[in-house]
């Protein structure tokens, strides 16, 4: 029978997990290994599909028309259609200097993704408005919506409110190019991300933090050197667990690469996502899945600090003989003393108290000459379905001559139920440690535990002139070469191996950006997936593409050079179709 829908052209779930059932019946493990390969991709674009978004602040019906922001204001936001007006309030009595914070917003979903024409601005308090660095990220569409985490750079007075205004509806916007102090280098999670505090390198074969240097005169570069326990050694080793009887240790650091993973980089922040079961040392004779574990790397501009999250999932009742959820450890001698925090928020230094070993909220290392410390700050660990959890890490000195280290053992027994969750949330702070270095980690730790307030701002009545304008050179309706024409130009540009859907690049969502610089036109592309790793069939032409990208865009009125360039940051999804694109294909 011919295939005229999208149930047509693939096979589904339960399809695929028919065929595998039978597959493995027959002991056809070949097939039953591709059929286990065949079901991700399934799961994958399920939930590209299905997976719910973070609940946006507002509606995306919540929105105002820039024609009618006060005159100064609607001059300088020319270009841009539509505004929402966010509200920061501080709530603790700490000024706060400028941090990234995130927002969840949605939007009324048009023919393009939102995240080239998003900007951020502050209404400062003579009411001019001041574009703030922002970055978008996470974007997927639901039904008439389109969704995304907002990212921006924000500062407060102490018990202030500030407002910002998040325009968008601008098709001639480009993606916006920040200058911050986050450099991030690699590919997938094989990173080296810094900022003008430290330098952090990841595992290139899992995406463990390896390495860390601070950023200060002399350098000093935690590691943990030797063999590890046959996997590459990195100063973070968890998450991990023992199984009964003593038998064997499942880590994720034994991770051959990541099973399972997603990275987001940006100038305002850097996320690496990886998560699956821990191995075995001698995977896969041993592949239980009994614990799943799910880490967050956090990476921010212009702050002494990065974050990590993790959950732990009992997929099923087993026991643990321990469980470990943070433990690091550094080679040499890097620092001379320890501090530790107690329930109360104090910062202290020497010897923890007997009565706190199982009730810390922060631990780590300082060199009393040097003035370098290390210390993570526990902002969150808690448990669903078990008893109540040890809140421990107590930082050793000296680990059999090796190197300073702490580890935490939460669990209150041996027996996880099945339904159990571990949750954590930390900071680790690379800090320069001075007389006032108790006071300042107490300071830090208090702004986040206290995030500033979002909620939906008021409405603009009045404004002030700012300086300069929001649109940089051809993103108001003053290209050299008009941005619609090359946009519908690329609509000649098809994906032949799509032999009857007659795609283009545009509907497909392959084209992030198109900048006009004279009668330069540059422009930002992606393939679908690494199996098609050549931009060059879409670039140049090859093996029948109906019309490549650079010949089309060189018969536009005004061009005379075309410049392609291949990403793959953001990931192609088919949150990325548009209209047409979701119509033919789905």
């Amino acid at each position: 029978m011919p295939e005229t829908r999208y149930q047509d052209r693939t096979d589904s779930f339960d399809e695929k997990m028919r065929l595998l059932e039978a597959a493995w019946k027959r002991g056809n493990y070949r097939t039953a290994r591709s059929l286990t390969d065949s079901l991700r991709g399934t799961i994958v674009q399920e939930q590209h599909e299905r997976e719910a978004p973070a609940p946006p602040l507002m509606p995306a019906s919540s929105f105002g028309q820039v024609a009618g922001l006060p005159a100064p204001w609607r001059d300088w936001a020319k270009g841009w259609s539509y505004y929402k007006t966010l509200a920061l309030d501080e709530t603790t009595g700490q000024a706060r200097p400028p941090e990234p914070v995130e927002v969840a917003l949605s939007f009324p979903a048009g023919s393009m993704p939102v995240a080239r024409e998003i900007r951020v601005a502050r209404i400062d308090g003579d009411g001019t408005l001041k574009e703030v660095p922002s970055q978008v990220h996470s974007e997927i569409l639901r039904g008439a919506e389109r969704h995304c985490q907002v990212v921006f750079l924000s500062m407060s007075a102490a018990h202030a409110r500030t407002q910002y205004l998040v325009f968008f509806g601008n098709p001639d916007a480009e993606l916006p190019d920040y200058p911050t102090d986050l450099k991030t280098k690699g590919e997938g999670f094989a990173l080296d991300i810094e900022n003008d505090f430290f330098r952090a390198s990841l595992s290139r074969q899992m995406g463990q933090l390896e390495r860390l240097t601070f950023k200060r005169e002399h350098g000093l570069e935690l590691f943990a050197g030797g063999e590890g326990h046959g996997e590459p050694p990195c100063i973070d080793w968890a998450h991990d667990y023992v199984g009964s009887g003593n038998f064997q240790k499942f880590r994720i650091t034994l991770w051959e690469t990541c099973p399972n993973y997603e990275v987001i980089r940006g100038p305002l922040c850097t996320i690496v996502l990886r998560w699956g079961f821990p191995y075995s040392p001698v995977h896969p004779v041993f592949s239980p899945c009994r614990l799943h574990v799910f880490v967050e790397y956090r990476f921010l501009a212009g702050v002494p600090w990065f974050l990590k999250s993790g959950r732990m999932d009992a997929v099923k009742d087993f026991e643990a003989d321990a469980l470990r959820d943070d433990e690091w450890v550094f080679s040499g001698q890097s620092f001379t003393d320890q501090v530790w925090m107690g329930p109360d928020g104090k910062l202290r230094e020497g010897p923890i108290d007997k009565d706190k070993l199982d009730n810390l909220w922060a631990v780590g290392f300082y060199h009393k000459t040097a003035q370098d410390a290390f210390i993570a700050l526990f902002l969150e660990h808690r448990a669903e379905g078990l008893p109540p959890i040890r809140h421990g890490g107590s930082p050793l000195m000296f680990y059999k001559w090796h190197g300073h280290v702490w580890s935490r053992y939460p669990l209150p027994g041996k027996h996880v139920p099945a339904g159990a969750v571990l949750h954590q949330k930390n900071a680790y702070l690379a800090l320069h440690y001075q007389d006032d270095g108790p006071k300042l980690v107490e300071t830090i730790r208090h702004r986040l535990m206290n995030p500033l307030s979002i909620s939906a701002g008021d409405a603009p009545r009045t404004g002030s002139a700012p300086a300069g304008r929001l649109a940089r050179p051809g993103e108001s309706g003053d290209s050299p070469i008009s941005k619609a024409a090359l946009w519908e130009a690329l609509r000649d540009c098809k994906d032949e191996q799509l032999y009857r859907a007659d795609l283009s690049v545009v509907d497909l969502g392959l084209v992030h950006d198109v900048r006009v610089r004279g009668d330069a036109v540059h422009v930002v592309m992606c393939m679908p997936h690494r199996g098609r790793p050549r931009l060059g069939f879409f670039e140049f032409g090859s093996g029948g593409n109906s019309m490549p990208v650079r010949q089309r865009l060189m018969r536009v009125p005004g061009v005379r050079r075309v410049v392609v360039e291949q990403t793959w940051e953001p990931a192609w999804s088919s949150n990325r179709l548009n209209e047409r694109g979701r119509r033919v294909l789905l």
